[in-house]
């Protein structure tokens, strides 16, 4: 192989995701899983949890849900209701508040 020729990494192109209500929400519900050690980051799964971040990334997405509230679609309404319903559960166990 001569040396001018570049290896093969990726030849999948970035295709950007949709631009949805889901967009915003998904980002904050995934980093606050992280946070809470339900998914890893990387290769490496986070065994220290650090539930301050995670309790203000719940307090910006309930933020987020008071201040459209009226305008969102109901798929929309749904999908930030289960993402804070699941990690306010997590959360609270994880802080000992309630038993899972």
């Amino acid at each position: 192989m001569s040396e001018n020729k570049k290896e093969k990494t990726d030849d999948a192109p970035f295709v950007l995701p949709p631009l949805e209500f889901s967009s915003l929400v998904l980002p904050f519900f995934s980093q606050g899983l992280i946070l809470l050690g339900q998914i890893e980051e990387g290769k490496e799964k986070k065994e220290d949890n650090n539930l301050d971040l995670a309790k203000r990334l719940i307090e910006l997405l309930d933020l987020l849900k008071e201040k459209t509230k009226g305008n969102l679609q109901t798929d929309e309404e749904q999908f930030i209701d289960a993402s804070l319903h699941q990690l306010k559960l997590v959360y609270m166990e994880k802080a000992n508040i309630i038993k899972l």
